[in-house]
This record gives C-alpha cells, sequence and structure tokens, in this order.
C-alpha cells in the first residue's frame, strides 16, 4: 500500500472516530448540531445521513494525505493542524446560516457566534487531528 493510500485510510478512520464521538459531543455541548448533517441536508433530504458520512469520510481522506504531504506527524501536529483549518474556516458559517435547511427552518440556532458549536467544532476537531497524527507514520 502506498503512502498516501495508507494516509487516507488514517483520514477516513480519524473522520469516522470524529463522526463517532458526535452524539456524545452534542449532549456535551447542549447542541443538535453535527458535522454529518451539516454536509448531508444540503443534497439530500431523504439521504442526509448516508450522504454526509460519506463526504465526511472522503473529508478526512484528503485531509490524511494532505497531512502526509505537508510533512506533519504526530499527534500535536495532527492537534494544530486541525485547529488552524477549523479556525480558518469556521467565518463560512456565515453561510451556513444563511442557506443550510436547518437553519432556514430553524431547527438549527444561528451558527456563526453560537459558543456551544464553535466549541463543539473545537472539540470535534482535536479527536480528528489527534487521531490523524496518531495514525500517520512514514
Amino acid at each position: 500500500m502506498s503512502a498516501d493510500a495508507r494516509a487516507a485510510l488514517a483520514g477516513v478512520t480519524a473522520a469516522a472516530v470524529w463522526a463517532a464521538a458526535e452524539p456524545a459531543l452534542r449532549r456535551l455541548f447542549g447542541t443538535s448540531y453535527t458535522d454529518v448533517r451539516l454536509i448531508g441536508a444540503p443534497l439530500s433530504r431523504r439521504h442526509w445521513r448516508l450522504v454526509g458520512t460519506t463526504l465526511h469520510l472522503l473529508n478526512g481522506a484528503v485531509a490524511g494525505v494532505a497531512f502526509r504531504r505537508l510533512g506533519l506527524r504526530g499527534w500535536k501536529a495532527g492537534l494544530i493542524a486541525t485547529q488552524i483549518e477549523s479556525a480558518a474556516v469556521w467565518p463560512g458559517m456565515i453561510v451556513v446560516d444563511r442557506f443550510h435547511p436547518d437553519r432556514r427552518s430553524g431547527a438549527w440556532p444561528p451558527l456563526l457566534r453560537n459558543p456551544r458549536v464553535f466549541g463543539q467544532e473545537v472539540a470535534a476537531h482535536a479527536i480528528f487531528g489527534v487521531t490523524l497524527g496518531l495514525l500517520v507514520r512514514d
């Protein structure tokens, strides 16, 4: 198996750990927000979970390859990289607040300035980053 394939598999695994942790994170932070639904609901009302999970795992694979190609290794590098990525994409929540079906229906509160959702995202990215950093090897 190539180094990129191993890194992609590490990213898929880390994304699966993140998705598995989401129910506990939602309870801990008191939100109904989920990244899987964030990705899946705009693309499919009926099969949002399948679509969202598939894309979430694909994103993990891409992140794993990028992490390896950047020469990053270890849980600390994973943690730092994912926190930087999270902070960089967070302003995009303004688009989610305007167009996502769960925001438009009122099922989710406004997200951009929501400290509970932000905290959940920080925690989820930390779980992903630490897992990825532990799994990516030379």
